[in-house]
This record gives C-alpha cells, structure tokens and sequence, in this order.
C-alpha cells in the first residue's frame, strides 16, 4: 500500500523506539526472577538458528536481555521485541534469500510459561519461521497486552477467537500467515473495544459475510484496518447497511475480489487513505468520493473502471497520491486537476486517456512523480515539459510517457528539471536530437527514449550523467560515434543502444569505469570494438548483445573473463578464427548463444546446451557435437520453455544418430542442420 503522511503504524513505532531507549536505560532495579525464569522457558522451546538470544542466559538481569524492555520502576517485563530482521521473501525470492530469511527467524514452539509475565503490554513475533504450529490460545489470556504483532510468522491453522477478549488490545496484527484456516465471522474481533489498529491480510474472509459490520461498526476507536487479499465477496451490495466508525483514517481493501464500491464507506468523513487496488470494480467512480474531503491517498489501480476520471476526485484539495493505473479510462484529462495542489504522485498509466494534457499540470507545484504510460495521449512532448517546467521542475523526480503518440522535439532546457530521476519516453513518435542539456541532469538514474525517431549524435557531456544506471535508446536513427565520455558512466548497469546508426571505433575507454555494468546491448550498429589483446573488463555481464559489430577477425579473448554471462550474441560479427577451447567451457553457463554468420572454424565434440544455440553460417566441420543441457542452470521466461539448435550451413559431417541418440534433447523444438555433409538416414530413438 502506498505510505502515509499519517499512519498509526508509524506513530507507534516512534512511540516504540522512545519506550526502548528510555525505559530500558540504566535501572537500579533488576528484573524479576520468576519472570527471568518464565522467558528462559520461553527461550528453551524455540528453534534460534543465528543465536538471536545469546544474551538469554542464567545469572544475567533479563531486563539488559535482548529484545527485552522493562519498566525502570518495577522491574517487570513490559515489553518483547523479537521481530526476525529479515522478512520472508516473497513467492519468488531466491535460494539465497530465502536461506538468509531460514538463518535469521526464530521458529519452534511459544511456551505458555509467557502467562506469567503479567505486565507484559508489547508483544512483537513478526517476521519469523512458526511455520509448523497454530497461534497458541493462551495468547487470548494476556490481557495487559495492548500490541501484538504475529504477522509474517508462518503460523497456520484456526485463529484463536479468544484474542477477542483483549480489551486493553490497541494494536493486533496478524497478516502475511498465508496459511491460517478461513474465517466464517468476525465476531470474536467484537470485544477488542480499544483497536485502533487492525490487520488480517491474507486470512480468507470470503465466507465472513460480517466483516463489514464487524470493523466498521463495532470498533470505535479504529484507526486503520488493512483486509488486502482477503477473497472478500464480489457483491457488496448483499451487505446490510453499517453504522461506519467516524474514526476511520485508513481503509486497505486490496486485492480481493469485489465488483462494487461499498457504499457505507463514503460515509467515512474522516478517511486519509483508501485502497481498493487490483479488485474487479466496474463501471465509473461514484462521485460520493468528494464527500471523504481530507482523502491523502486514492488507490483504484488494477480495475475494470471506465468512463472519464470524475471532478469529484479533481475536488479532494488534500489529496497528495492518485493512483488510476491498470483501468479503462477514456477522455481527455480535465483542466480541474489543476485544483489537486497537494498532488506529489499521479499514475494515470494503462488506461485509454487521449487527447492533450492540460496546461493546468503545470499548477501542480508539489508533484513529484508523474507516469501517464501506455495511453493516447497526443500531443508534442515540447508542450508537455514547457507546462511542467513552470512550477514543478524543481520537485519533479520521475516522468513517465512511454507508449502514447507523443510528437515534436524534447527541449534543451532540461537543466530546469534538477531532481529528475527517472524520465521514460519510450514508444512514441519523438524526433530531433537528444539536447545538449540532457548533461545538466545530475540525479537521472534511469533515461529511456526508446522505439522513437531520435537522430543527431551522443552528447559529447553524456559522461556528466554520473548516476545514471539505465540507459535505452534502442530502435532510432543515432548516428556519429560513442563518446569517450561514455566510460564515466561509473553507475551504469542496464544499456541498451541497439538498433541505431552509430558508427566509428569503440575502445576500452569507453568502458574504463563501467564496473557495474550487468547488459550490454548494442547490436545493429556499425561500430568496431578493438581493445588490447590483453583487455580484462571491469565488469562482469550477464548479458552481451554486440551483432554486426565489427569484433574481429580473432575471436574476442576479452570474453574469457565473463564469468557470469547467461546471453551472448556476436553474430555477423567479422570473426574469422578457431572457436578456443575455453569458450567451450564458458558455453556451459549460456542460456541463449549466437555465433551465426562469421567464419568461425574447429570441431566441436561437445555443447553445453542452453534454450537457443545458433551455430549456423559458419565452418564448423567435423561430427555434430555431442550435447549436455544446461538449460536448469538459470531460469528465463516460459516463452523460451523449448528453444532450438541452429546448426546450418557448416561443414558438419557424419549421421544425426550421436546429436539425436546420446544428447540431452527431450525439450527442444527445433532442430536445423540443413546444408551441412550429413549423412545417413533420420535415427528412430
């Protein structure tokens, strides 16, 4: 969810940092023994990989214990801090995060001996691995406590309904546990009369007819309440009418699956934010919104809307982040936007906005983030900058264009834009040179102009851009040569400069700096790469697209030290030469090799085979190599799930029965071996 100007979350980890740096100071008082025996038996039943509670230990005042805070008074627990550092990753985090998650998180058992901690108020267990037991009951007897939070644990199974009975209960979360039983009611959430805070992220409530009800009517003193991924029902209008909480400031009802506003919602004045991103809301915006005046945040992405953005959103004077993407928006924008004057993030993207943008943006003196991306917005892209130049060039940090039928040339007065970071205008129809000023932009992290019609040559202060990390302007008409300058690029990771008309030689100064550099990029161009023989890259790639380079005639040693490479194409590359042993080797690591159309010479015994392998327009003699698959080494996308061998127009001899019979082939769907000195017939194995 987007973050808040106000949030409760925020208040009381403040109010938390404060409780551990003053009330856990120097006490003359030590803690108390029976409750120093209580967590050590707390202690012995968990599972603590990386020893978070070394300091648990006999003979030691509990209150200087890890995690622990104390009241300087009494001496009592009042206090448990024991969230894991690390968050679980999410469902496609790698091994190693997830090892770092295993390493980091207490797991096992929660000891009921934290009954006798009677004054125990705080307690926090996020965050970590539980993932083998329910949330104990006993929880439900604490009732001191005023903050519990079990979110991200792991914990699975029924949530214990007698958590109900913490009156004294302000702030419960307990999201993220994608494996707890669903809800059939909410009730139990009834006697938690104090709430202020409130999350059941993940917990299935589609059942839960009552939710509604239940947090909008029977919790007076809620503040937040945040049911993302709840399965909440499509059809709201089978709920009964509800008496809202006035208190109400911040409504997370994300991705679930509702078709319609609930309308007892607009009846909450007091709102600050609202989420209702990635549902399936249809139809256009009730203009009951402009009721919730002091709305900060608005967030209907990832919908089915449609209509034009109604002047009831254009109304919200406080509204500081608008986020419409992922809809079926259609119209021009209206001149009333102009009257959002707190706006800083505005996300229009994936709609089907046309027409020109009105001058009023320019009003806009706060804005920070602007991304109206794949609309239809048709306007020359010089009117656009000189519109938002006029009051918010200073705050300006991200524009966003790409993929609209933007027209015209981009101003040489891009220095007005001094904290710009990210500027995306690729997929439109700009024209003329990139301006000189492009220089001046100091804190451009990522610039991406590509598929447009860009001509004219590299600024000569391209190197100035010291920040820079993404860099495409592929599909234009660039030409002239790479300047030297572009080996100062010392953040530079992503490139992509393919497809234009460069010309001239490149060097190794071009990449002197280039440490970080990840994807290379550059293929149809006409430039000529010729480094020292004995060249060692400062960085290490993963992926190096340089076809119709001119890279030869003996095949680039360079290469040799690219120990991470996963792609490569040097096609047509002017390389005439034996293929060396070592590439052999380096070949096992690629998922995608393009070797085609060069003079390339040799015998191959064996190919460490990865989704596509183009060997074809070569000279390659010899038997058709024997191949190993690599292809579980490094995931890409599904559509390359079967890949193909090219191995045309060499001088490979011999049958198909070794490539065919004895390789590791199961999933590729395409193999082309026409016009070599193959003999024999088509092998049935």
């Amino acid at each position: 969810m987007t973050s808040l100007t106000i949030s409760l979350f925020t208040f009381l980890l403040l109010i938390t940092s404060i409780c551990v740096s003053f009330c856990d100071g120097d006490s003359n008082v030590l803690c108390i023994e029976t409750e120093r025996e209580a967590l050590l038996k707390f202690k012995n039943d968990l599972i603590d990989p990386s020893n978070t509670l070394s300091s648990w230990v006999k003979g030691v005042d509990c209150c200087d214990w890890y995690g622990v805070v104390c009241r300087n008074s009494t001496g009592h627990v009042h206090q448990l801090h024991l969230t894991a550092p690390v968050s679980a990753p999410y469902h496609d985090g790698t091994l190693a995060e997830w090892e770092d998650y295993g390493r980091s998180a207490l797991g096992g058992n929660i000891n009921p001996s934290l009954l006798e901690l009677q004054h125990l108020n705080w307690l926090d267990l996020s965050n970590n691995n539980f993932s083998s037991i329910q949330i104990p009951e006993f929880l439900g007897l604490l009732g001191s406590l005023t903050y519990l939070n079990l979110s991200k644990a792991g914990f699975l199974g029924a949530i214990p309904h007698n958590l109900g009975n913490l009156s004294e209960l302000q702030y419960l979360d307990l999201g993220g546990n994608v494996f707890l039983e669903e809800e059939k009611s909410l009730r139990w959430v009834s006697g938690l009369s104090s709430l202020q805070y409130l999350d059941l992220s993940h917990v299935d409530l589609h059942k839960a007819s009552d939710w509604l009800q239940v947090t909008l009517s029977n919790l007076p003193s809620l503040l937040e309440l945040h049911l993302s991924h709840c399965s909440l029902p499509y059809d709201t209008s089978l709920i009964s009418t509800v008496n809202s909480t006035k208190s109400l400031a911040v409504l997370d009802l994300s991705s679930n699956q509702l078709s319609s506003f609930p309308m007892s919602i607009f009846g909450l004045h007091g709102l600050v934010s609202f989420d209702l991103s990635g549902n399936h809301l249809e139809g256009p915006i009730p203009d009951y919104f402009g009721n919730m005046s002091f709305l900060e945040v608005v967030d209907l992405s990832f919908n089915s809307l449609n209509s034009s953005i109604p002047n009831s959103l254009y109304s919200l004077n406080h509204l500081q982040t608008l986020c419409l993407t992922g809809n079926k928006f259609q119209g021009e924008i209206s001149s009333a936007i102009g009257n959002l004057s707190s706006l800083i993030h505005l996300d229009l993207s994936f709609n089907q906005l046309q027409g020109k943008l009105p001058a009023s943006l320019g009003d806009l003196c706060k804005l920070k983030e602007m991304d109206l991306s794949y609309n239809e917005i048709d306007q020359d892209i010089s009117e656009i900058l000189q519109s938002l130049s006029k009051c918010c060039s200073d705050c300006l940090e991200s524009l966003s264009m790409a993929d609209n039928q933007l027209s015209g040339h981009i101003i040489d007065q891009l220095e007005r834009f001094k904290n710009l970071a990210y500027l995306k205008l690729a997929q439109n129809n700009i024209s003329g040179p990139i301006p000189l000023s492009i220089g001046e932009l100091s804190s451009l992290k990522v610039f991406d102009v590509s598929q447009n019609q860009l001509n004219g040559t590299f600024p000569l202060n391209f190197g100035k851009l010291e920040n820079l990390e993404v860099l495409y302007i592929w599909e234009n008409q660039l030409n002239g040569t790479l300047p030297p300058s572009f080996g100062q690029l010392k953040n530079l990771e992503d490139v992509n400069i393919g497809q234009n008309q460069l010309e001239g030689v490149v060097s190794e100064t071009h990449f002197s700096n280039l440490t970080r550099l990840t994807t290379l990029m550059a293929s149809e161009n006409m430039l000529r790469f010729e480094p020292n023989s004995s060249w060692i890259p400062p960085s290490q790639c993963e992926i190096i697209e340089l076809s119709q380079w001119h890279l030869g005639p003996k095949f680039p040693q360079w290469l040799k030290f690219q120990k991470k490479l996963s792609q490569l194409d040097i096609s047509h590359a002017g390389i005439a030469d034996v293929l060396p042993t070592w590439f052999l080797n380096l070949s096992s690591q690629l998922q995608i090799l393009n070797l085609s159309s060069n003079q390339l010479t040799g015998r191959i015994s064996y190919l460490n085979v990865g989704f596509i392998v183009d060997l074809s327009s070569n000279r390659f003699s010899g038997p058709l190599p024997r191949l190993f698959s690599n292809r579980f080494n490094v995931p890409l996308p599904s559509l390359l799930s079967n890949g193909y061998l090219r191995f045309s127009k060499n001088l490979f001899s011999g049958s198909l029965s070794e490539l065919v019979c004895n390789s590791s082939m199961a999933s590729m769907e395409a193999l082309l071996v026409d016009t070599n000195l193959i003999s024999g017939e088509i092998p049935d194995c």
